[in-house]
C-alpha cells in the first residue's frame, strides 16, 4: 500500500460562513474535527496548512500538526502546492486534499482515493463521485455533475446537468431520465506531488473560468483524472449555519455517553 499525506487547506475567510474553521462542534472547531478524522486514516502524516494565526493557535493547542501559507493564494490546490513543497516531499509522493469543512469525512473513503491515484500510473489527479438520483440535483449549479470514460477517468465536470438526455428532456420538463449515468463530484482529491508542483505554473483555462471549476485546468492542460465510483453520497460538508447545526447534533450523538 502506497503511503500519502494529508493537507487539509483551512482559509480563515469565508463568504458564506465566516470563521468557519474555527466553528465549535462538541468542545472542539471544525478543523481539528476534520483532522482527527483524517488521522483515523491510513496517512503517514495530517497537516493543516493556514494562512491565519488562530487557525495555528487551535492546532498547537489540540496536538494538530500545522504550517502557515500565504495569504494570497487564489485557490486550495495552490495552498496544497506550498505545504508539500514546505513539507519536501518527494515528486512521487501523494498528498490527499481534505476540505476544512468536513468534520464528518470518513476515514476509509481517504484511503480508497489515495490508493486509486497509486494504482493509475497514468493519472495525476484522482477524486470521486456519487450517483445522482433526483432532477434538482441534476439541475442545481451547485452540484457538480462529472462524466466519465470507460476506464473511469473523468471527461468534464460542469455545473450543468451532463449528460444531457435528449429524448427526456425535449419538452423542457426537469426530470431525471432513467438509468442516466449522472454523477455528483465529491471534492476529495488525491494530487502526486509531481503535478502540485506544476499546477501554480499553469495558467487559469478558458472553461475553468466560465465553470469555475478549478480542476478544469488540470484537464485543460492535459492531464488525466481518475475518478472513484461510490455508491452513495458521503454527505455534505459544512457551508452554512444549517449544516453547521446537523454536524453539531451528528457529533453530539456520537459522543454521548452511552447507559
Amino acid at each position: 500500500m502506497h503511503p500519502f499525506t494529508v493537507i487539509i487547506p483551512a482559509r480563515h475567510a469565508s463568504t458564506r460562513l465566516p470563521g468557519k474553521m474555527l466553528a465549535d462542534i462538541a468542545g472542539k472547531p471544525m478543523v481539528i474535527r476534520v483532522a482527527e478524522q483524517a488521522s483515523q486514516s491510513r496517512a503517514s502524516t495530517v497537516v493543516v496548512a493556514t494562512d491565519h494565526p488562530d487557525i495555528a493557535k487551535a492546532c498547537l493547542t489540540f496536538g494538530v500538526k500545522c504550517l502557515m501559507t500565504l495569504e494570497t493564494h487564489p485557490s486550495g490546490t495552490d495552498r496544497l502546492a506550498e505545504a508539500a513543497k514546505l513539507l519536501s516531499l518527494a515528486d512521487d509522493a501523494i498528498v490527499v486534499n481534505v476540505q476544512g469543512d468536513e468534520p464528518l469525512i470518513d476515514p476509509a473513503l481517504i484511503n480508497q482515493v489515495a490508493d486509486l491515484l497509486a494504482s493509475d500510473s497514468a493519472a495525476a489527479i484522482a477524486t470521486c463521485a456519487a450517483p445522482i438520483v433526483d432532477a434538482a440535483s441534476l439541475f442545481n449549479p451547485n452540484i457538480v455533475k462529472v462524466v466519465c470514460d470507460r476506464q473511469g477517468r473523468a471527461l468534464y465536470f460542469s455545473r450543468a446537468p451532463i449528460p444531457w438526455h435528449r429524448d427526456a428532456l425535449a419538452k423542457g420538463e426537469r426530470v431525471l431520465a432513467p438509468n442516466l449515468p449522472a454523477k455528483h463530484h465529491i471534492g476529495l482529491y488525491a494530487l502526486r506531488v509531481s503535478f502540485l508542483k506544476v499546477f501554480p505554473t499553469l495558467p487559469p483555462g478558458t472553461l475553468e473560468q466560465i465553470e469555475s471549476l478549478e480542476q478544469l485546468r488540470a484537464m485543460e492542460h492535459g492531464y488525466s483524472i481518475a475518478v472513484l465510483p461510490l455508491n452513495s453520497h458521503p454527505g455534505a460538508g459544512v457551508d452554512t449555519s444549517v449544516d453547521l447545526e446537523r454536524v453539531r447534533e451528528t457529533i453530539r450523538q456520537r459522543t454521548k455517553p452511552s447507559g
